[in-house]
């Protein structure tokens, strides 16, 4: 399933958790390590609904649930 949302354009993001170890410098210690570096997919939560587009057709989207609560789409 492709997560990308009709409306607003939301698709997944890269990014990730950077783990350190280690009393800072500034706290006393000798500095920060590295220790992991994990990478991952941010994905938004996309629902698929069935929208009620202006022209009074409606049809099954891919939206997302802030676009949803926001009422940039009308439920069918």
């Amino acid at each position: 399933m492709s997560r990308i949302c009709a409306i607003t354009g939301k698709r997944p993001v890269k990014g990730g958790i950077i783990i350190r170890k280690g009393l800072t410098k500034k706290s006393g210690g000798i500095g920060t390590s590295l220790v992991k570096n994990t990478r991952r997919r941010f994905c938004p939560n996309v629902q698929r609904i069935r929208v009620k587009l202006p022209s009074g057709e409606v049809k099954r989207m891919w939206v997302s649930v802030k676009a949803i609560k926001a009422g940039l789409v009308t439920k069918a």
